[in-house]
């Protein structure tokens, strides 16, 4: 098993290579130039000279290229030229509400999709069976800006004075804020000790922190400000999960070991769960593995909409404003997430299919 991490990871690297690679250059072909974009009407010829040169921008694409690599291979993703801070300290501060919502979306997308497929399969051709399938084409063909829009118009504005009312926007109500974990328990934490961005990287996930500190306040308003970015960005994912589940289960259904199962007089409950899910799996921990590139994606727009200070909304700020470093950054932890998802889900085969682990 560590020869076939091992191996995959070597095989990851030339991945990664080619994202920082592309994205340096898609950054760069971007119409405009920082200095433009950042200081407006001040941007004459000689100040942006001046900005250029501070900023090392001024120096031939592949010096550029190679300096920028250079760093990278010591650990330092740069500074922003925006916000004048380091790369890691805004991944700190903003990947923390990504992968929050992020995870909220990925288990109501699949386990929405996964029973919405089930039942899809089971009773094949029946009006369940239409509507699903219906639903999930509405699903995948809905833009999310638009579904978003929508949520907040119906749940904060329609439904503002009832008891299905949902905040359209920030992570926290007014009035209520998330101490870290690490401050509730008293831990004698602070910024020159090694692990206080570890520590504050989960302490920034609210519904992990008030966990941790049992803070049921904050964990329940957290959870309320979630549940409209959480639905949208899990909707196109959902709609995909619940088509695959119900083709794999349809699939599983009509093989003999199913029919020697429920011949055998064992509870329906068993053969589906048991001698069907469990063999139609494969397919849908790959689908699922590949729609956490539908999700960091959908954040750009979902954050943007919902007010969320997250890696999306940072992004959209960092192209507006020609921030390179930020954009790189970014790219370069969302593909390093993604390949690392990818991983799981190749290790998740041998789990779910003992023939792979023979092999």
């Amino acid at each position: 098993m560590f020869r076939f991490i091992a191996r995959r990871a070597v095989y990851s690297l030339p991945v990664l290579l080619g994202v920082v690679a592309v994205t340096f250059a898609l950054a760069r072909l971007i119409p405009g130039d920082p200095c433009t974009a950042q200081l407006g009407e001040k941007a004459t010829p000689q100040v942006c000279e001046k900005f250029n040169h501070e900023k090392g921008l001024d120096r031939p694409i592949v010096v550029q290229f190679g300096i920028y690599l250079r760093d990278l291979l010591g650990g330092d993703l740069g500074d922003s030229i925006r916000f004048k801070r380091p790369i890691t300290q805004l991944v700190v501060d903003r990947l923390p509400v990504t992968l929050e919502l992020g995870i909220c979306a990925l288990l109501i997308a699949t386990v929405g999709g996964t029973i919405a497929g089930i039942m899809s399969a089971i009773r094949r051709n029946s009006a369940i069976d239409v509507g699903t399938m219906v639903l999930s084409n509405i699903g995948v063909s809905m833009p999310i800006f638009w579904l978003g829009l929508m949520l907040a118009y119906i749940f904060a504005l329609l439904l503002k004075n009832t008891p299905f009312w949902l905040p359209p926007s920030g992570r926290l109500s007014s009035g209520v804020t998330s101490t870290p974990f690490f401050v509730v328990y008293g831990w004698n934490v602070n910024q020159s000790n090694p692990f206080f961005g570890i520590l504050s990287f989960f302490a920034n996930m609210y519904v992990f922190n008030s966990l941790i500190s049992l803070d049921f306040k904050v964990l329940g308003d957290s959870l309320r400000h979630l549940i409209l970015p959480a639905l949208a960005l899990a909707t196109i994912p959902m709609a995909i999960i619940a088509r695959i589940t119900r083709s794999s289960m349809l699939e599983v259904l009509g093989r003999d070991y199913v029919r020697t199962a429920r011949a055998k007089g064992l509870a329906e409950l068993r053969v589906i769960l048991s001698h069907s899910f469990r063999n139609a799996l494969l397919p849908l921990v790959t689908i699922i593995g590949l729609q956490l590139g539908t999700i960091f994606g959908g954040a750009v727009l979902t954050e943007t909409i919902f007010g969320l200070a997250g890696v999306g909304r940072l992004l959209y700020d960092a192209i507006t404003s020609r921030d390179y470093p930020i954009i790189q950054g970014f790219t370069l932890v969302i593909a390093i997430g993604y390949v690392a998802a990818n991983l799981l889900v190749d290790l998740s085969y041998a789990f779910f299919d003992p023939r792979i682990r023979l092999e």
